[in-house]
């Protein structure tokens, strides 16, 4: 079967470290090329994985079949949103965007070109966390769960990799609280109704009402004490207790994703983290943040 041309967008620390590696070493992917706001950087990134640079994005969405963002949302849903309308399948990062107004141009372009596309919440594509996510929603009987996130991203010299100003402004909520959603929506349903206090700096708690007539809680931050931080998911009810075990690397990971979209785009199958799903996480986010 002929390879899927994929490019990306993006050459930050998840670019470098997790999409490029995985793209270029994926049998069924051609590694198209890489576009970057920082063309020195993009240059760099490409020629370590023998792709092409593009100094014009529009240039590497018409040398691709689908294209891969690691940019911040509120970068990547314009320029998504140009992808599909260039007939580009679209393997997005979470969150879509942090307003409900992009999420939904970005849906609506992606639905009128027809294109396919997956949603990057890594522990839904993580071997052992999916694997859990599966066998819990085909369990009933959940009466509540709980999500807590607790990321310590930021070091004292400023050094972390991860320490981006998005992040910085945006917290918690809208970093981590699509990897709680991701998670707690496939097993307990959708959210009817979400409520939300903040706590210090960027913590915040959510309690969270799904359709299924389950309730849960959510805290996210990403400024938690080195020693408190950590991740815990878990669900209670007629079962009895299940804990959600630690995923593996991000690069496994991300190939599952891009597995996924590669049967998305050949079978015409949505995935059930397309844009569609990563549309109604920022309504929720939102929703939350107001």
């Amino acid at each position: 079967m002929k390879r899927l041309r994929i490019g990306l967008v993006g050459t930050g620390p998840w670019a470098s470290s997790t999409h490029a590696p995985a793209l270029a070493a994926h049998p069924e992917v051609e590694f198209s090329g890489v576009w970057g706001r920082r063309p020195e950087a993009a240059t760099a990134l490409a020629a370590a994985h023998a792709a092409t640079a593009y100094a014009e994005v529009d240039d590497l969405f018409a040398a691709s079949d689908a294209v891969a963002f690691a940019v911040p949302p509120d970068v990547q849903a314009p320029l998504a949103t140009r992808a599909a309308a260039a007939g580009c399948h679209l393997l997005l990062d979470k969150p879509v965007a942090t307003t409900v107004t992009a999420a939904r141009d970005l849906t609506a372009a992606a639905e009128t070109a027809g294109v396919a596309s997956v949603v990057f919440f890594t522990l839904r594509f993580d071997g052992a966390t999916a694997a859990w996510v599966t066998e819990q929603a085909a369990t009933d009987g959940w009466f509540t769960g709980r999500a807590d996130w607790y990321g310590s991203f930021y070091a004292a010299d400023g050094t972390s990799p991860f320490s981006s100003p998005w992040r910085a402004r945006r917290g918690g909520l809208w970093d981590v609280g699509p990897h709680a959603l991701s998670i707690l929506m496939p097993v307990l349903g959708d959210v009817t109704d979400v409520t939300a206090a903040a706590g210090q700096a960027d913590l915040v708690h959510l309690i969270l009402r799904h359709s299924g007539g389950a309730s849960s809680t959510a805290t996210l931050s990403l400024t938690a004490p080195a020693k408190a931080a950590g991740v815990t998911v878990e669900l209670r009810g007629e079962a009895g207790t299940a804990l959600m075990p630690s995923g593996g690397g991000a690069v496994d990971a991300f190939r599952s994703a891009v597995d996924a979209l590669l049967d998305a785009a050949r079978s015409g199958r949505s995935h059930a983290c397309d844009v569609r799903f990563g549309l109604r996480v920022t309504e929720i986010l939102a929703r939350a943040e107001e």
